[in-house]
């Protein structure tokens, strides 16, 4: 039980681990591992219901996918050109699951395994979950003034493989994200 408590006490880290990639951009307080999972595992349910897939898979898809990230951090792209973070996260998840011995850790290496390989369809939802979350994180910080984050939002559709995600890409990057709330001020 043990190593349970302190595997969950690493996961609790991603909460002080910051996103790297939107500091390139000048942001001073990006988004946490954690927050960014948090949207994507939400992201990844409706998605999963959308397409039609295994909902529990591509939640731990989700959940779980950048676990790693509390011993490797969270890397931007042009730092990953010189460093194999694919090679090192898997590393880092290996141990950290290792120490989950039996059926925990087995049941969640699985998952990131089958995510990692992108051949079943709830992989492929999960990533675009992953995807799409950043899409949203761009577009409300293009919206805080962060102009060069549509760089991110111009990339995205490519990247993206279901209809689901592409539909909804479509519709967030004309979005305003700040609609929600001034719709139910203005409600008595």
């Amino acid at each position: 039980m043990q190593e349970i408590v302190n595997f969950l006490f690493e996961v609790g880290f991603l909460k002080n681990v910051e996103r790297s990639g939107w500091r390139l951009f000048g942001n001073k307080a990006p988004e946490s591992v954690a927050e960014h999972s948090f949207r994507c595992t939400i992201l990844g349910y409706i998605l999963a219901k959308l397409e039609r897939v295994d909902a529990s898979k591509v939640i731990m898809m989700c959940l779980f996918h950048d676990v790693h990230e509390a011993r490797t951090n969270d890397l931007h792209k042009i730092a990953q050109r010189y460093i194999n973070l694919e090679e090192g996260g898997e590393k880092a998840t290996q141990e950290q699951l290792g120490s989950l011995k039996g059926a925990i850790g087995d049941e969640i290496g699985d998952v990131l395994s089958e995510l990692t390989n992108q051949k079943s369809r709830e992989s492929i939802v999960a990533r675009d979950a992953d995807i799409l979350e950043c899409a949203m994180q761009a577009r409300e910080y293009q919206v805080q003034g962060f102009d060069a984050a549509v760089d991110w939002l111009d990339r995205a559709d490519d990247r993206l493989r279901c209809e689901s995600s592409k539909k909804l890409l479509s519709i967030l990057i004309q979005s305003d994200p700040n609609e929600w709330w001034k719709r139910l001020k203005d409600k008595k």
